[in-house]
């Protein structure tokens, strides 16, 4: 079965605007308005942010930032970091994230592999940089600032930790520069960055990006084509260097402005929800039940609320429910990869789509996006049948970096292999079983985790779970679950084996139990099914 999304809006080829140039006009524009509300509380006006940003994408043009180039970022959640992007983007460099959470041998591999030329270094990233710089041979090394940190500089005005110097502070060098575009021509063919996946051995692949699909995403009106309602007021309380980067630029654009957190805390979060009046929020899943769990969810003011968007891994359907009740009728679920951009959309009054099993739908493909369940064999499948997710869109990746093998493993005619398992409705609606890598093959076939997390999730003893293989020492594999119990509630391997046998089957039931104070998480949120198999191999 084939969906596609409707009304696609074309972009103007005449003269292409990036969507770095697009994003730095809409600020310009209104320059007193505020666009950055800090960590530390400090208030940046668009104006000042985008006079900044000009001029730091001049500095970055004088030192050899250019088309075929790429500029890599270790930054945490700044307003140097948003700007560094858009500097290094109107430049006409490709942007490269190094993600928090990866280690300093893993960066380095990243670093090394994109040719990067020069690496910007935020404050909050300067302990990484002292790991990350004897092992990388990079041309241009500088800071986006003095930082909080520093301990010392060099000769030259380089901020320095212990004995390791870092670089130039490329703001201060920038002041002199004019506060305007620079006269780079980008196009829509040209490299917007490379995004590397979350890969749990080896190196992550690079996906790159072009200018060309980006800017696309913001033909349409960000939160919607109400004209009267108030601009966004977005936080930023995941990382920057992912979904949170993206809707802050959707947010800037729309004449919205952006509060930043430095990580995600659901205290804080709820705090700054009510504090800045917050109109939008992203979280992963994992996320979204530790606010609804922490005692202050009560007597929160939560009213100004009118899109929480959640997605990026499985959601458990009761929750969902628990969350409309508490936040009211602003959810709204995404699907979606780093090779293709979104995918699908479940609107808010769409949440009562409900799947075989009692699973919740990820939405209907977004305009201009074809979505195909395909078998192994590469045949359509019907509505109703389960297999391999596929997708055609503008949006879809150029490719893997480097990676020509790769690349031609998942794209085929323009469509895209997302490695995912679901099928579609009747109507359209997609569902999603899991990551098809991420079977896990035991004895008379394979389980899928996802499937198992989202009946584990009904069980009133779970509040919490992750399913996942590990392998024996004949490399057998087996599944484990890890657990949080529901308060008061002590789950038992027993009990759980034959909740899961009666309604899945014997094949489904975990072998092993694990109970856990809390699941633990990647550094973007999502269960760390890496960390719990190494702990509980062999």
């Amino acid at each position: 079965m084939v969906v596609n999304g409707t009304d696609q809006v074309a972009t103007d080829e005449q003269e292409f605007i990036s969507a770095p140039a697009l994003i730095l006009r809409s600020l310009a524009a209104r320059p007193d308005r505020r666009a950055i509300t800090t960590a530390d509380g400090t208030v940046i006006t668009a104006g000042d942010f985008a006079a900044a940003t000009y001029r730091l994408a001049h500095e970055l043009v004088a030192r050899g930032a250019a088309r075929g180039t790429t500029v890599t970022l270790l930054t945490g959640n700044t307003a140097e970091a948003l700007s560094a992007r858009y500097a290094a983007g109107l430049a006409g460099a490709r942007v490269v994230n190094l993600y928090d959470g990866m280690s300093a041998a893993t960066l380095a591999e990243i670093t090394t592999s994109v040719d990067t030329a020069v690496l910007l270094v935020d404050a909050e990233r300067y302990a990484t940089a002292a790991e990350l710089l004897p092992l990388v041979d990079v041309p241009t090394v500088l800071t986006l600032g003095p930082g909080p940190e520093t301990t010392g500089s060099t000769a030259t005005g380089s901020t320095a930790i212990g004995s390791t110097a870092i670089g130039e502070d490329v703001v201060a060098a920038s002041a002199h520069r004019p506060a305007e575009p620079p006269a780079v021509r980008i196009g829509p063919d040209d490299d917007l960055g490379i995004r590397h996946t979350g890969g749990t051995t080896g190196i992550p692949k690079g996906i790159r990006s072009l200018h060309g699909p980006y800017r696309s995403a913001f033909d349409a009106q960000y939160g919607g084509p109400d004209p009267d309602a108030a601009p966004p007021r977005f936080l930023a309380a995941t990382s920057l260097a992912h979904l949170a980067g993206v809707l802050s630029d959707l947010t800037f654009h729309s004449g919205g402005s952006v509060v930043i957190q430095r990580s995600f805390d659901p205290g804080e979060v709820l705090a700054a929800v009510e504090r800045e009046r917050i109109t939008d929020l992203w979280v992963l899943p994992p996320l979204l039940y530790q606010l609804l769990d922490h005692p202050a969810i009560g007597r929160t003011d939560l009213s100004s609320l009118r899109r929480v968007s959640y997605g990026g891994c499985a959601a458990s359907p009761s929750r969902v429910r628990e969350a409309i009740e508490v936040f009211g009728p602003v959810l709204v679920s995404g699907y979606g990869q780093s090779e293709a951009q979104n995918i699908s959309m479940l609107a808010p009054h769409e949440h009562d789509r409900i799947g075989r099993g009692g699973q919740l739908s990820v939405g209907r493909p977004l305009p201009g996006v074809e979505v195909a369940v395909r078998a192994e064999d590469g045949t359509e499948l019907p509505a109703g049948e389960q297999g391999g997710i596929h997708v055609r869109s503008a949006t879809v990746m150029a490719g893997y970096w480097k990676r020509p093998d790769l690349t031609a493993e998942v794209l085929r005619d323009g469509w895209l292999d997302t490695g995912d398992i679901g099928y579609l409705d009747e109507d359209g609606y997609l569902y999603l079983a899991d990551r098809s890598k991420d079977k896990i093959i035991v004895v008379g076939g394979h389980v899928y985790p996802t499937e198992v997390e989202e009946l584990l999730l009904t069980h009133p003893a779970i509040a919490q779970c992750a399913v996942y293989g590990v392998r024996d020492a004949q490399e057998a594999e087996h599944v484990h679950v890890a657990v949080v119990p529901a308060p008061g509630q002590q789950p038992e391997l027993d009990d759980v084996r034959a909740f899961v046998t009666a309604r899945k089957g014997r094949m489904y039931a975990p072998e092993a139990l694990h109970v856990l104070a809390e699941i633990p998480l990647t550094a973007v949120g999502k269960p760390d099914k890496k960390l719990l198999r190494d702990s509980h191999a062999g």
